[in-house]
């Protein structure tokens, strides 16, 4: 079969590799597709070298359908329709509370072990989500990102008739404004890109430019001047984070979506002057994952506008040189059956 493996300094090869059974706990998947994801691109970056163990297979967000089954293994069947939580969560303890989706020692599939970017992949029975047999599975491999928007908008506590600014248009970004927007809040997506602003009002979403537009002023004038319920803070730059509490109103709730990996200036008196609540939030939890299925599987919202290019797994390392020269596009899936 055919297998990608990240080498190191910007560096992907294809190489030719065995099928491998499935252990006794595993199954394996043909994949279908694997969406390629900011983690991945910096990992591509050398940012994650620490962590990644090259030579290595990446790739998390991906769909696909069982090709063998573990001797262990029940409840699932070959040709069944399927995604991955890629969560191993198997080094859970007590002091974790029962989050066992952000466990002191949470391993991720596709970064922490070989991952989706393959013909074949085996991995671990628990980690499968069976999906709908009519699911678009190009559509399915957004599921992961879609996840991880509906954790975001869950913590978050939005409701129908609030007001929420999502800070960055990216894939996430504009997941977390479709999502908050389906459960019927006031949805505005800050973005300095033209050409994800204009993905954007495609998808039906109210994006402006705050290089160009007074953004609070604009919040305030939809709000008469109750400014924004909830504040998600997508875009991972200071000037984000600047603006997030000038954004927030009285008792808003600030997300923090975006990772930082150095420690950022914040106007912490807004968080006293206006009892703001900080939020953090990572990943997902199952029920993130049932809900985004549920949202695929209907298929109401417009998901298609998300995908920009698909592109054989054979093309892996031109994918990545083509995400760095442009910054505008969203989500790039590798078709990993070429």
């Amino acid at each position: 079969m055919k297998a990608t493996v990240y080498n190191g300094n910007n560096s992907f090869s294809v190489i030719d590799k065995a099928i491998e059974t499935p252990k006794n706990d595993e199954v394996r998947i043909k994949v279908a597709y694997t969406g390629v994801c900011g983690t991945d691109v910096h990992i591509y970056h050398g940012m994650m070298d620490k962590r990644v163990a090259i030579p290595q297979t990446i790739g998390h967000e991906m769909s696909g359908t069982i090709d063998a089954v573990g001797e262990d293994v029940s409840g699932y069947s070959i040709g069944e329709k399927v995604v991955v939580r890629p969560l191993d969560d198997r080094l859970v303890k007590a002091s974790d509370k029962g989050y066992n989706h952000i466990c002191a020692g949470l391993k991720f599939i596709g970064i922490d072990s070989p991952g989706s970017m393959q013909q074949y992949w085996n991995v671990p029975a628990f980690v499968l989500h069976k999906l709908q047999p009519e699911t678009d599975l190009k559509l399915a491999a957004l599921i992961e990102p879609l996840s991880v928007a509906v954790h975001d908008v869950k913590l978050s506590g939005l409701v129908a008739g609030e007001t929420a600014v999502v800070l960055g248009g990216g894939p996430i970004g504009l997941l977390v404004a479709l999502v908050a927007k389906n459960a019927g809040a006031n949805v505005i997506v800050s973005e300095v890109n033209e050409t994800r602003i204009k993905k954007a009002a495609e998808c039906g979403l109210q994006a402006v430019n705050p290089t160009k537009t007074d953004i609070v002023e604009l919040v305030k004038e939809q709000t008469e001047g109750r400014l924004a319920d909830v504040v998600f803070e997508v875009a991972g730059v200071q000037p984000a984070l600047d603006i997030m509490t000038e954004l927030a109103g009285i008792r808003g709730r600030i997300v923090m979506v975006a990772i930082h990996g150095e420690k950022k200036p914040v106007d912490l008196f807004k968080f006293f002057w206006k009892e703001l609540k900080l939020i953090g939030a990572r990943v997902y939890e199952k029920e993130d994952y049932e809900k985004a299925i549920a949202l695929i599987t209907a298929n109401e919202l417009p998901f298609e506008k998300m995908i920009t290019d698909v592109q054989p797994l054979s093309n892996i390392e031109q994918v990545f040189e083509s995400i760095d020269n442009n910054p505008s596009g969203l989500k790039v899936l590798m078709d990993c059956q070429l």
